[in-house]
């Protein structure tokens, strides 16, 4: 079946506009819905308010121009201008941006820090953050709603490709580097370098939060897959399977399930408290055997996202396609055609995909499925317990086997 298109936003050109520098690496919600972000090339990243894209999405059909929406949004005028008010925002980051990430601050969670009188920012409880990852190794923090530069973070000695925000307003940033080193920050802090997690051997593509912010997974070149322990800092297990670089990764809504997207052609589904490979989704057929998968072909699996419902992933590949699977599956339950692919994000209600090409954002929406009995249970009890704890359940049988994921 083919995907519903919602709309796009599409970079503005001009004839001597060069296509290299051009490209839409990263696309990011806020976690409250109210903003979109992505990196139109060329510095650029363009941050505007979600609501209104849906709103002129449905008013004038599914094709509109970055430019045009522009002038259709309300654009923030002076100092005195309501604080959170979604406002549009073009930034200017200084050099080629690679990762963004969106975080919100609240006010519970402290800093890990001791000394909090020095701190320079207070974060308040309105406090929305983005952050992005330059070309430079830079990684610099903006305010969402003033689109001011609140921080510089220089540690990074190569492209800083990916970052991460904790779910829990703890304000910790993760940062994933081709310096093959991922680096902790504590923003609270006034962006002060926790640690540095080492162990990959080669670039590290990408990194992702568990939903309670405790495992950090961190995926790389040399077909590394590591999960951390957030508490310690310390290195929980490396999965193994993929046959070629491992360029993207997300935990399931119920932090029960791991995806992960490979140049080996393959998504695969783990449950990253057990190590396993749960389920397989193709994007070649046959698929090849591993000395091939190892080898440069025509579908590398660019990026891969969990919806919002836990029941569907959405991976982006080379052969100019768009999937949508659903967990207990085999094939695809929708597809959709875009060229040149590179990033892609479920909305944060899951209602929308958002994926990323050369300085545009297209738009497809979520299949509507209803999720069943056993799914809902497995979501319900997954969030709040691992695959071991659930299996030690004093239970019948029968009734662990309804809540656990099978491969």
């Amino acid at each position: 079946a083919r995907s519903r298109t919602v709309g796009e936003l599409l970079a503005p050109t001009s004839p001597f506009d060069k296509k290299c520098g051009r490209e839409n690496w990263t696309v990011a919600f806020a976690p409250d819905g109210s903003y979109l972000a992505w990196s139109q090339g060329h510095r650029i990243v363009k941050l505007v308010p979600w609501a209104q894209c849906l709103n002129n999405f449905l008013l004038h059909g599914t094709k509109n121009g970055a430019n045009a929406v522009s002038t259709r949004l309300p654009r923030q005028s002076s100092e005195s201008s309501q604080k959170n008010r979604p406002c549009e925002h073009v930034i200017d980051c200084g050099d080629i941006v690679w990762s963004l990430a969106f975080g919100s601050s609240v006010p519970e969670k402290q800093s890990r820090c001791v000394n909090i009188e020095w701190h320079r920012f207070k974060f308040g409880q309105d406090q929305l953050l983005l952050a992005t990852g330059l070309n430079n190794g830079r990684i610099k923090i903006w305010d969402v709603y003033t689109g001011k530069l609140l921080l510089n973070l220089m540690d990074h000695t190569e492209v800083v490709r990916d970052l991460t925000f904790a779910p829990d307003g703890s304000l910790i940033l993760v940062s994933a580097s081709r310096d093959k080193t991922l680096r902790v920050w504590d923003l609270k802090d006034d962006g002060n370098m926790m640690k540095v997690l080492r162990g990959h051997p080669n670039w590290v593509y990408g990194c992702a939060f568990s939903p309670d912010s405790s495992i950090l997974c961190s995926v790389g070149a040399s077909k590394a897959v590591f999960l951390w322990d957030m508490d310690k800092y310390s290195m929980l297990r490396k999965l193994e399977g993929h046959h070629n670089d491992v360029v993207a990764c997300e935990f399931s809504p119920d932090g029960a399930l791991l995806a992960t997207a490979s140049y080996d052609t393959r998504v695969y589904v783990w449950d990253p408290h057990v190590g396993v490979i749960l389920r397989e989704f193709g994007h070649l057929f046959p698929p090849p055997t591993p000395i091939f998968a190892g080898g440069a072909n025509d579908r590398w699996v660019r990026s891969v996202c969990f919806s919002h419902d836990g029941l569907h992933v959405a991976s982006l590949a080379d052969d100019k396609m768009v999937r949508f699977w659903r967990i207990d599956e085999e094939y695809p339950v929708q597809v959709a055609p875009l060229n040149n692919g590179l990033c892609c994000t479920f909305s944060t209600d899951g209602s929308v995909l958002a994926a990323g090409q050369d300085g545009s954002v297209y738009f497809w929406a979520t299949p509507s499925q209803v999720s069943s009995l056993q799914h809902l249970c497995r979501m319900a009890i997954r969030r709040v317990m691992p695959t071991s704890q659930v299996k030690n359940l004093p239970i019948p049988c029968k009734v662990v086997e309804f809540l656990c994921y099978q491969i």
